[in-house]
């Protein structure tokens, strides 16, 4: 009698515990973090226009901003309250035009995922979270800005349903 021996491989996929909440004063160190990471990469694809080293935002301005009801931001939490991720919003009425039908938009300002954390599919939870939000205030769409060469978010957005709604262009004089 012969025996044989079958080889199955198989992945096991990161469960987390995580939930996603209003940004509080107490993440402005994390947040501060996470945007010095969305502005390097920013810096690497336009050095002309951002300065590397540097924030979007002073830990003051962020303060500020986090009790800022028109500007509501979300982060994405593991299970002892760390920010694995964020989302800046903004509450806006579109267009700016008589010519057309007014509505209310919540514009992403930013969106990341803290290096540590990606693959664990925390970027799609807090964009169906802004969804959610935006659902619930009312809104019309969500919307947001990619740069020129950032693919990778390009390819992120697309997949989670977004699609290129105006493009604006430019010529370095």
């Amino acid at each position: 009698m012969s025996s044989q021996f079958v080889e199955i491989s198989f992945k096991i996929k990161y469960i987390i515990c995580m939930r996603i909440r209003n940004a509080q004063e107490k993440d402005t160190e994390k947040l501060i973090d996470l945007l010095q990471q969305v502005l390097e990469l920013h810096a690497k694809i336009r050095p002309d226009i951002f300065i590397p080293g540097t924030t979007k935002y002073t830990s003051e301005e962020l303060k500020m901003l986090i009790r800022d009801e028109s500007k509501p931001i979300y982060v994405a939490v593991d299970d002892t309250d760390t920010v694995m991720g964020y989302a800046f919003c903004q509450i806006k009425q579109q267009p700016f035009s008589n010519n057309m039908i007014q509505f209310k938009s919540l514009f992403i300002d930013d969106l990341c995922v803290d290096a540590a954390c990606r693959g664990q599919h925390i970027g799609e939870q807090l964009f169906e979270h802004v969804k959610s939000e935006a659902k619930k205030l009312g809104c019309y769409e969500v919307t947001l800005n990619v740069w020129a060469g950032n693919t990778g978010a390009e390819h992120f957005y697309e997949k989670m349903g977004m699609k290129t709604k105006e493009r604006m262009m430019e010529i370095i004089l």
